[in-house]
């Protein structure tokens, strides 16, 4: 039986691989901005992933504490809040960039 904390490592784990599926075929900032389907349902999964790093104990998160929590729920909360102010370019490095290492450093932490 999976942990509730085992459940949101997993669930990232998810949302990652959609993220980069969503956004594989998409060569910039500027195409991603302006496909409307896959931007929409990329910034679902950032609040899918912030949802589930609030749901992780905190016992485990101070068990870890070299994962960028905080940053993670904060991004989570800019998608939400202000959701038409976000830069296209900002999200777009954040998935070239930080989504392939937070989707390994979740899978070395449930493996």
């Amino acid at each position: 039986m999976l942990t509730k904390d085992q459940h949101c490592l997993e669930s990232i784990i998810e949302a990652t691989d959609r993220i980069i599926e969503y956004t594989s075929g998409i060569k910039s900032a500027d195409d991603f901005n302006n496909d409307y389907r896959n931007f929409d349902a990329t910034m679902m999964n950032f609040v899918v992933i912030g949802e589930m790093v609030d749901k992780l104990s905190d016992d485990f998160k101070k068990e870890h504490p070299k994962m960028e929590w905080i940053k993670i729920k904060g991004f989570r909360n800019i998608v939400v809040h202000d959701y038409f102010g976000i830069d296209a370019e900002e999200v777009w490095q954040i998935i070239k960039n930080k989504i392939p290492v937070l989707k390994s450093d979740i899978q070395h932490l449930i493996d």
